[in-house]
């Protein structure tokens, strides 16, 4: 504790700092109650000159928050309540005390984790586009400054030429990661040599994929960082205006993202002769209403200009025309975030990480049955396997792994038997799935893989733009089979009927949307045809999720004639009289399952 002088400016030193996640996830389970609640206990205790608080962007373990995490010793405490918070601030800022039963546990060994650096969650990642997200307070530019934020910038303007800026880019092998992977610094030279006196960059922050929020947590945690990242596209390929384009889900993206605006603004960092030189640019946002397709970059042109969100026909692509017709390089928000430290460290540095075909790391949203969810950036090349089990802790309660979705509502599944398919563009393509924007949704042992197609083909169908009659009607008639196969009213040729739009639907749709739009019911046929053969021709769901097809039936053997699941049973089709055998009546059942719960015996079975 005391105080330094830097430049004549008085700088609190304090003895720690205590960094509150506040990610939209942890917003939503009330770190800011939490954040206040620890502030004014610290305050009360007279330690505000020794303490500070930190609000950050995301940290990455949604499911674990309120999330706050203790330097200089790293100790992380997860579901932080507003009890809790006045605890840590008397017990371990005051007396120096960990509080053990805040602390993290490992799902697969059960013991406690007593640091942020001890936990395999983290230790096992290498973060670059999340290098700053849950460490800086993201409306505070001289904390993103702090961390060499805007020198790269001023490297670019003062000493490179727009060609060296994109041979850097290109070197380092960096790929776009909105979904296909296209070269990002052949792009950039797309669009550097498109003749024409006004060009645009736009960032592409529709952030779409079910599960997916990487973009947005970037956009809330660093948004500087796309900032610098545009300007140093800008000058590469001769752009003055940038566009973000983000949707209106996002406001605390969209707040920060402002206000990062306006404190560049205010540095020089945007605006007229950047840094003293003849660069100028600037940055504006344009918010869209949510529609899947805007991810689609003609459709997301389309409607920063103020039309409806469709896509059009390529060629000409963005880079030779594109926004208002004029030459316009679009990427999306993680694409960006690999910009500063590339332009920092160096090509090589970059292009050591990762694989051949496959450089730097990416960044994955994690969902589903597994035990540690949330964003993990791990190096390109790591296996499904080790992100799985090693990084997100396995399966919870001992389930067998089934399969992930990888590439969102575009993508395809990978089984156990594909564990260990290494995460990279080429070989999940190999596999029958794609990177996509980095979703990763794990399935455990009791998923149903025709309910899951069926998920993934009704988000598809009701973001359809409409524009194509294939995606339009073709996904539409797709989703009615798997809807009737899902109520036991399957039919002998439904799968080749499936297999048959499908292949229509690929081949005709006008954009990439539409094109990919079957795959996950393809590659899930594929890989678990029995499943759909049990629902049509055995009116059976293998792992008893579609409710049309499930039956509960009481074990007489079993029963004990207690009579709870008659009392919990909503409709009273449970009937029977005490110490004797009860029975279900089949016609009065909902299949809700509440009898099964109830049972203490486990006299009742679902099949």
């Amino acid at each position: 504790m005391g105080y330094a002088q830097l430049g004549g400016v008085n700088l609190n030193l304090y003895r720690a700092h205590v960094l509150v996640c506040a990610g939209a996830g942890c917003v939503s389970s009330g770190c800011l109650n939490t954040m206040q609640a620890l502030t004014d206990e610290i305050a009360k205790l007279g330690l505000d000159r020794e303490i500070k608080v930190i609000e950050t962007g995301c940290i990455g373990t949604c499911d674990l928050g309120p999330v706050i995490v203790v330097y200089p010793e790293g100790v992380f405490y997860r579901n932080v309540t507003t009890d809790d918070a006045r605890e840590i601030a008397n017990e371990h800022l005051l007396k120096g005390r960990t509080i053990q039963r805040l602390l993290y546990r490992n799902p697969l060994t059960s013991q406690l984790v007593q640091t942020y650096g001890e936990m395999e969650f983290f230790n096992r990642q290498i973060r670059i586009a999340l290098r700053n997200t849950g460490l800086i307070d993201p409306e505070v530019i001289e904390e993103y400054i702090a961390r060499d934020g805007y020198e790269g910038l001023a490297r670019v303007l003062t000493t490179m030429s727009e060609e060296q800026v994109i041979a850097t880019i290109t070197a380092s092998g960096l790929r776009g990661r909105g979904g296909a992977g296209f070269p990002t610094g052949k792009k950039w030279g797309f669009t550097l040599r498109a003749p024409s006196e006004q060009k645009y960059v736009v960032c592409n922050a529709d952030e779409g994929d079910p599960g997916a929020f990487m973009d947005r947590s970037i956009l809330e945690g660093d948004p500087h960082t796309i900032i610098e990242a545009m300007s140093i596209a800008g000058y590469a390929v001769g752009a003055s205006k940038g566009y973000v384009y983000v949707r209106a889900e996002y406001p605390l993206a969209v707040k920060r993202l402002q206000l990062a605006l306006d404190q560049a603004r205010k540095y020089g960092f945007l605006g007229q002769n950047i840094f003293g030189t003849n660069f100028s640019f600037d940055i504006m946002i344009r918010v869209g209403a949510g529609a899947f397709v805007c991810g689609e970059e003609t459709a997301l042109l389309a409607s920063i200009e103020g039309r409806r969100g469709e896509p059009r026909p390529r060629p000409p692509y963005p880079a030779v025309k594109g926004l208002w017709g004029k030459p316009t390089l679009i990427n999306n928000v993680e694409t960006f975030a690999n910009i500063c430290p590339i332009i920092l460290y160096g090509a090589e540095w970059y292009s050591r990480i990762g694989t051949e075909k496959s450089k730097g790391t990416k960044v994955f949203a994690v969902a589903g049955n597994i035990n540690n969810t949330g964003l993990v950036e791990v190096p390109m090349g790591m296996t499904l396997r080790q992100i799985v089990f090693d990084v997100c802790g396995g399966i919870p309660g001992g389930k067998e792994f089934k399969a992930a979705q990888t590439g969102g509502p575009s993508g395809g599944c990978l089984t156990k038997e594909q564990l260990d398919v290494t995460m990279e563009y080429d070989t999940l393509v190999a596999a029958g799935s794609m990177m996509g924007s980095g979703g990763l949704i794990v399935m455990d042992e009791d998923a149903c893989m025709v309910d899951m197609a069926r998920f993934f083909l009704d988000f598809t169908q009701d973001e359809s733009c409409g524009k194509c009659t294939p995606c339009r009607i073709g996904t539409k008639r797709m989703l009615e089979i798997l809807d009737r196969i899902t109520k036991g009213e399957g039919r002998v040729g439904d799968i080749e009927a499936l297999y048959g739009l499908a292949e229509n639907i690929r081949e005709t749709s006008l954009c990439g949307l539409g094109q990919s739009a079957p795959n996950p019911v393809l590659s899930m046929i594929k890989h678990f045809r029995e499943e759909y053969e049990a629902h049509i021709r055995e009116k059976r769901c293998p792992a008893g999720v579609c409710q049309a097809l499930i039956s509960y039936n009481i074990i007489a053997s079993k029963c004990r004639g207690c009579g709870l699941c008659a009392r919990v049973c909503p409709t009273a089709a449970v009937s029977g009289k005490p110490k004797e055998v009860y029975r279900i009546v089949r016609a009065k059942c909902v299949n809700c399952g509440a009898c099964l719960e109830k049972c203490p015996f486990g006299a009742i079975v679902r099949s």
